[in-house]
């Protein structure tokens, strides 16, 4: 017997000695004396990254902006501990930080609290061995360079859609994350909501038939830079707050807003920052889209432009035939066509033709797709089983793809082949060159 758990030697020769001197019949009573002899401690057991599911998981937040709450409360709320956080915005990271204390002093097992810290450099939030995971809710231009950091750092990640600003970074986040063996949620939470996971498992069951056609509805691509030069407020570092861009812009509150602002901020709608509508909305909807068709692997092989200066109509073309038509005008949604019927959905809301389908069950065994009732609670059971969540990165990255390459034929006017496989346009330079951005050496991918 190999000691393929990588016990410690000493240990593992006791424990041979021991089985090869028992008879067959006492061998399970030897192993409960064995289990006795030693608590093996869980990064023997499981090697880096395993947990025990009794342990507490401890997160780290990188970006404490508007998107951060919801996600702390979320995290808060199903077990995880949050001992640190990072933002360039001093006066966004103390509100972090206070709200993470005050959580815990309202609770009855505040003493096993161990506190916050926070960073303005997320790599020393990184460098803690007592953090096992990351959350990344940063604007998109940050995810590719933090989400590789922290799987080279040996962290779990949590990160916020759009998973990536190009194609070339959100392969870079794959990579990254296979190579270091981690755990990645991609934060496209609609696939643990029952409404969409409904209207998939119509399609996949074959309720609606032979699909023929799809439409998603979203909003359109990213506008240039519009923005009037502000004064920086104090206690942000703007610079860093630019970070792998090579693109200086001076400083607005559109794009950074302060604390108390009440909108949310216009970078995701800035081409150097953000995806427009298509990545921002994009990132769920296609995704619902891409998930019903079986595609969380792959993508379209075409996408054909409506016009140059358009941004609706545009067409994209799997291989099998199915065509899938971007509405930008319509509101947020994804409908499926099949050959006996179509279905519907958005937020808390589903129609479908037959309406019956609607509120069609499905025995457990029935179930066609993953099935994830709380999209956090699941990161958090990944961590522990070292299996793929429900959006793991390859699917985050393939639907960013989506919206990325829709976003490219837009911005040329024109139709592009594409071939999912190489992740390359077919015979275009122009198009090719736009599957990646210069980014300064120190963040670059």
């Amino acid at each position: 017997m190999k000691n393929e758990f990588n016990f410690p030697t000493k240990f593992f020769q006791f424990y041979m000695k021991t089985v090869k001197n028992v008879k067959r019949r006492d061998f399970l009573k030897a192993g409960a004396v064995l289990s006795t002899f030693m608590i093996v401690p869980r990064h023997v057991i499981g090697g880096p990254g395993f947990l025990a599911p009794s342990d507490k998981i401890t997160m780290g937040f990188i970006g404490c902006g508007k998107q951060s709450g919801g996600l702390r409360g979320n995290f808060l709320t199903n077990g995880a501990q949050i001992v640190g956080a990072s933002d360039v915005y001093k006066d966004k990271l103390q509100t972090f930080t206070d709200n993470v204390e005050k959580w815990y002093a309202d609770k009855a097992d505040k003493a096993s609290y161990k506190g916050i810290t926070g960073y303005g450099d997320f790599r020393e939030l990184l460098a803690r061995k007592d953090v096992d995971a990351v959350v990344i809710a940063l604007p998109d231009h940050w995810h590719a360079a933090a989400a590789v950091k922290a799987a080279e750092a040996g962290k779990d990640i949590y990160c916020e859609k759009p998973l990536s600003l190009t194609v070339q970074e959100g392969r870079a986040m794959v990579n990254a994350t296979r190579k270091h063996k981690r755990v990645f949620q991609t934060g496209s939470m609609q696939r643990s909501w029952p409404e969409f996971r409904q209207a998939v498992q119509l399609v996949q069951s074959g309720a609606i038939g032979e699909v023929k056609r799809v439409v998603v509805g979203n909003g359109g691509p990213p506008r240039p830079w519009d923005l009037e030069a502000e004064s920086t407020p104090s206690g942000l570092d703007w610079a860093t707050w630019m970070g792998p861009n090579t693109i200086e812009r001076p400083y607005s509150n559109r794009l950074a807003p302060t604390l108390d602002a009440k909108f949310w901020p216009e970078w995701r709608y800035i081409d150097e920052f953000g995806g427009g509508g298509m990545t921002d909305w994009g990132a769920h909807m296609f995704d619902i889209a891409q998930w019903g068709l079986g595609m969380d692997d792959s993508g379209p092989v075409e996408v054909i432009a409506p016009g140059p200066g358009m941004s609706d109509g545009l067409i994209y073309k799997y291989a099998n035939g199915i065509e899938m038509t971007h509405d930008s005008k319509n509101g947020n949604y994804c409908q499926f066509f099949g050959s006996e019927g179509d279905v519907w959905v958005t937020r808390k809301k589903i129609k479908t033709t037959p309406e019956s389908l609607a509120d069609k069950s499905f025995a457990e065994g029935d179930y066609k797709v993953y099935v994830s009732e709380n999209h956090y609670k699941d990161f958090m059971d990944a961590i522990k089983s070292r299996k793929k969540p429900i959006c793991d990165v390859e699917i985050g990255h393939r639907t960013a793809t989506v919206c990325n390459i829709g976003n490219i034929a837009y911005r040329l006017g024109k139709s592009l082949r594409w071939d999912p496989v190489k992740e390359r346009f077919e015979n275009d330079k122009e198009a090719n060159d736009l599957l990646k951005r210069p980014m300064k050496k120190e963040w670059k991918v």
